[in-house]
């Protein structure tokens, strides 16, 4: 979890890889009007967010209730969206918080290519940013390293959880 730039994608399938689980991108299982929303550089409200994430908490739930695991890249911003998604799955869960500056962020998204998330959205990202200090189950990492290495930090993380 994270705002936009801060790796979700790379660093959960480096994940999901180490842990040998399927990986699901959050960010394909957004609603057609959310990416041309988003794509028109206009920030998302709660109102577009929870049919998003009801979505994610069904593949969790889903995967869970076939005693399979499952990683899923998901900005999670705010903590009522984290508790809704906890609720989902009966709180099996845990989330890896990627963390970084303001220009380690801009500078990553301005370098990609293909995102329909343009820079303008960073700001409004991280004024909608709740960090997950203090909540149950959360690995915070600091992504200013290679991300095989916010991987394997995010790992031994989870591993003590």
């Amino acid at each position: 979890m994270g705002v936009c730039g801060c790796g979700k994608s790379s660093v959960g399938a480096a994940i999901a890889e180490r842990l040998g689980l399927p990986f699901i991108e959050g960010d394909v299982l957004h609603p057609k009007s959310n990416v041309e929303k988003m794509s028109r550089g206009e920030p998302l409200n709660d109102e577009d967010r929870w049919p998003w994430l009801e979505i994610i908490g069904r593949r969790m739930a889903d995967a869970l209730g076939r005693g399979e695991g499952i990683v899923v890249s998901c900005s999670a911003l705010k903590k009522v969206y984290r508790d809704r998604l906890r609720a989902t799955v009966g709180g099996r869960l845990s989330f890896v918080y990627l963390e970084g500056t303001h220009e380690l962020l801009s500078e990553r998204m301005g370098s990609r290519t293909g995102h329909f998330m343009p820079t303008s959205l960073l700001d409004s990202q991280l004024a909608t940013l709740e960090v997950p200090t203090g909540e149950p189950c959360v690995v915070t990492v600091d992504i200013d390293r290679e991300i095989d290495e916010v991987a394997d930090i995010a790992v031994a993380g989870l591993s003590i959880r």
